[in-house]
């Protein structure tokens, strides 16, 4: 809660907005939740929303598969966002406004019936603002000529769409993370833990009885390398500027907090 004090004490905007980025499976709903839960045991009134749930329609990623490149049909890389919806939610909660928030239905990968987004009230103070590449910088032009992995050897051998990707979260990205007050970091242990999180995931899903939505390893692995390139970028370049970092272990326990 220190960060959220002091976003708070700083006498600006209302709501603050506190980012939280973290690969993966890194626990970023969990502490958003916690945080949460922290600011109603004080009294504040808050909200979260996802990256996730700022995802193009499915029908616009497949417009995009088409024009630009097969890949942008796989949801989550820069790019693959409704950025403008993410800066009009926020213009509206500044306003005071009651706020239909974004959702994104994973299961059917499309965006959620706005008639399904939850209303916040008027007099929001604080959100919780999270997603696997928030805050981040893109990365230097030269950085993007070799391939990380199979997928963009294979299926990307021109560059073209990491090319992109980078090219987007330069741009519209930028000023959507500059409405963050304070960042926050879950950092991996290395992007070779992300797998097995996400593997946990999968067996959950299955286990809550979503069986129909959940990957096998081998897609996992498919779908994982989508965001290698940025992981690791993040992991080595985002620690010294953020606001709060927690370092995890590969069980995701904090061993390292600055």
């Amino acid at each position: 809660m220190g960060q959220v004090r002091s976003a708070l004490g700083s006498g600006g905007h209302r709501p603050v907005v506190i980012g939280l980025c973290g690969s993966q499976g890194s626990g970023k709903t969990t502490l958003a939740r916690a945080v949460l839960g922290a600011c109603a045991s004080e009294g504040l009134k808050g909200a979260a929303l996802s990256l996730d749930d700022l995802y193009l329609t499915h029908a616009e990623r497949q417009q995009l598969s088409r024009t630009v490149h097969p890949l942008l049909v796989t949801r989550g890389v820069p790019g693959t966002h409704d950025i403008a919806l993410g800066l009009d939610t926020l213009d509206m909660l500044e306003s005071g406004m009651p706020v239909a928030l974004p959702r994104f239905d994973k299961g059917a990968d499309d965006r959620a019936p706005e008639q399904d987004w939850p209303i916040v009230g008027p007099g929001l103070e604080v959100l919780i603002l999270e997603g696997w590449c928030l805050g981040a910088f893109p990365q230097p032009a030269g950085e993007l000529a070799h391939p990380v992995n199979a997928l963009e050897a294979e299926e990307d051998a021109d560059g073209r769409w990491r090319a992109y990707v980078n090219d987007a979260l330069g741009d519209a990205y930028q000023r959507l993370f500059a409405r963050i007050d304070r960042l926050v970091l879950l950092a991996a242990p290395g992007f070779a833990v992300v797998h097995d999180w996400r593997l946990e995931q999968e067996r959950e899903l299955l286990a809550s009885g979503g069986g129909a939505r959940v990957m096998d390893e081998e897609r996992i692995g498919r779908f994982i390398a989508h965001y290698e390139r940025l992981t690791r970028w993040i992991l080595a370049e985002m620690p010294p500027r953020v606001d709060l970092l927690i370092r995890l272990d590969e069980r995701r326990r904090p061993i390292a907090i600055s």
